[in-house]
């Protein structure tokens, strides 16, 4: 049995610790035996605290025993995303700089996550200071893919889809800018939300009116997804667009019946996205699962002129906002094309920034106006399978040339400045077996919808069952 836990919904699991038929202590055992058998092949997790993660465990036994009230995700064991800050354990941003940094607080994401009672047991890897969708950097390495080590797990929030889909964690955390829950999500077949801006507080900052940024949920299913945004979400007055519905609203069941659906498919975003086609014929059959539902299923798109200007010069701005000082400092410690990105940023003057700014609000309501006509907006999540680990990102898409760290991730970061919910949900996979995700949007705050639609087609599917092979 004890092989068997880390592979149980957190759902699931979270209800057999409330009935006692399992601890706390052996489901956080099972996932540290997990972590030693699989991690070392795939490098997700690169700090982890098994002595504390036991203690909180009996901590949590006892409490239970007590029979004292208990969080959503009493016992449940997860590793936070190495840039969210943990107290007393080590938070690296993936940098040299910050190799030895162990914070005195934890972010408001993670002091949620912990009071609804899951147990921390350490941390995911990710790119250098989050910035890329593949997960590498001179710390610790690179995380690879479950389902094929040479290839990419995805990033910025990659070592913690890979530990998910390989068993190390039944839940985990997550940030999304340009694609940093989804793409991984996509890559290691589980689920993964961007938000609402507004729906999960983040730490105050000097960009705390941003909305690129979020952090968010992932899970194997899309029930365990939500789940998590339950303790995640709910206002925060340190966070100025904090949203005000409770946790709660995302703890109900998911039941929807989808018929007379509205649905647009927008395979290149109606604005010649590429994307390889690999990925778009395992899409194709996802679509049509729509279709098979009762659901009206039409060829369209938001309107996305302007959308490539405005996320990179908004990207370069808050980079530079962010990071500036550190170009400044220890340039020859940060990857070239975070330096790239950075400069982009000081190169950008006011003009730059008003027109970028306009352009985002007459896109937001191009969108608003497009989710009055339709339900939902069905996209590719990324525009390629997981590529060469070797490689920091894709050369060609569709055998159109890549030229920066940004150019392969169009179809997850136009649809940010949407500021809607979207998820990814396991589509398929290619004949070579590399997984394949759907991205799902619906109008903005409109999150539990989206969750709701993702758990449909999640239960007339059933492609995220099939799990990496373990040898």
């Amino acid at each position: 049995m004890t092989d068997d836990i880390p592979d149980l919904d957190a759902t699931d699991l979270a209800a057999r610790i409330r009935r006692r038929e399992l601890s706390s202590r052996e489901v956080v055992q099972a996932h540290l035996d997990r972590i030693a058998a699989v991690n070392p092949a795939i490098n997700a997790i690169v700090t982890l605290d098994p002595e504390g993660a036991l203690a909180a465990a009996d901590a949590a036994d006892a409490a239970l025993a007590r029979r004292e009230a208990t969080g959503p995700l009493h016992g449940l064991p997860i590793a936070f995303k190495d840039t969210h800050h943990t107290r007393g354990m080590r938070t690296t941003h993936g940098s040299p700089l910050h190799a030895d940094d162990v914070p005195d607080h934890d972010d408001p994401l993670v002091a949620r996550v912990t009071a609804a009672g899951a147990i921390r047991i350490g941390k995911t890897n990710v790119p250098e200071f989050a910035a890329g969708s593949h997960t590498f950097n001179t710390v610790f390495g690179t995380t690879r893919n479950p389902y094929d080590p040479s290839r990419s797990a995805g990033g910025s929030s990659g070592g913690a889809a890979a530990a998910l889909t390989a068993g190390m964690q039944p839940i985990a955390d997550g940030s999304d800018m340009g694609g940093s829950l989804r793409n991984p999500a996509s890559f290691c077949n589980v689920v993964g939300l961007r938000p609402t801006p507004g729906r999960v507080p983040q730490a105050p900052s000097g960009s705390s009116w941003q909305t690129l940024a979020v952090a968010g949920p992932m899970a194997r299913t899309v029930a365990d997804t939500a789940l998590l945004l339950s303790a995640m979400t709910g206002p925060d007055p340190r966070d100025p667009i904090a949203l005000e519905t409770p946790g709660s609203a995302f703890a109900a069941p998911l039941d929807f019946d989808p018929r007379g659906l509205r649905v647009a498919w927008a395979p290149d975003l109606g604005a010649g996205v590429p994307v390889d086609p690999e990925v778009l014929d395992v899409l194709a059959d996802a679509v049509a699962v729509f279709a098979d539902l009762g659901c009206h299923v039409e060829s369209d798109s938001p309107d996305f002129r302007g959308a490539d200007d405005v996320f990179r010069t908004l990207r370069a701005h808050e980079f530079n906002l962010g990071l500036g000082h550190v170009l400044d400092s220890s340039r020859a410690a940060l990857k070239p094309s975070l330096v790239w990105n950075i400069e982009e940023g000081r190169r950008l003057g006011s003009d730059d920034l008003a027109r970028a700014t306009i352009a985002h609000s007459r896109l937001y309501a191009r969108g608003i106006d497009f989710f009055d006509r339709y339900d939902v907006l069905l996209a590719p999540v990324s525009q390629v399978v997981p590529f060469d680990a070797d490689l920091e990102y894709p050369q060609s898409v569709a055998g159109l040339a890549q030229h920066t760290y940004l150019d392969w991730m169009r179809s997850a970061y136009y649809v940010t400045l949407l500021g809607a919910p979207a998820l990814s949900v396991p589509a398929g996979f290619t004949p070579g077996g590399l997984p394949v995700g759907l991205q799902i949007v619906t109008a903005p705050r409109s999150d539990l919808t989206t969750l709701r639609i993702g758990a449909a087609f999640e239960a007339a599917t059933r492609h995220g069952r099939r799990r990496p092979p373990r040898g």
